[in-house]
């Protein structure tokens, strides 16, 4: 899989009051930008899985802590489908 490096600046005042390293601090956003790509509709959970770097089926139970629903986007598919 090719990948590309998308850089963010963070002020240290953030990881010093978060105490929190850089390097977890980075996977914690991929996580959250992955969660709420995926809430959106905007990734598949696949996808969404894929950009946080863990396994599909974790991601889908990492959901519920953020308390978004697992099945979003199955849940819009069928209500689009069924609307006619």
């Amino acid at each position: 899989m090719k990948t590309c490096q998308v850089v963010i600046d963070i002020p240290e005042e953030i990881l010093l009051t978060e105490n929190i390293d850089k390097i977890s601090f980075a996977n914690e956003i991929r996580l959250l930008a992955a969660i709420k790509l995926y809430e959106l509709g905007r990734l598949s959970s696949g996808r969404a899985a894929e950009l946080a770097n863990i396994p599909r089926v974790e991601f889908l139970m990492t959901l519920n802590q953020y308390k978004v629903f697992p099945l979003e986007s199955e849940l819009r598919d069928l209500e689009i489908r069924f609307a006619t």
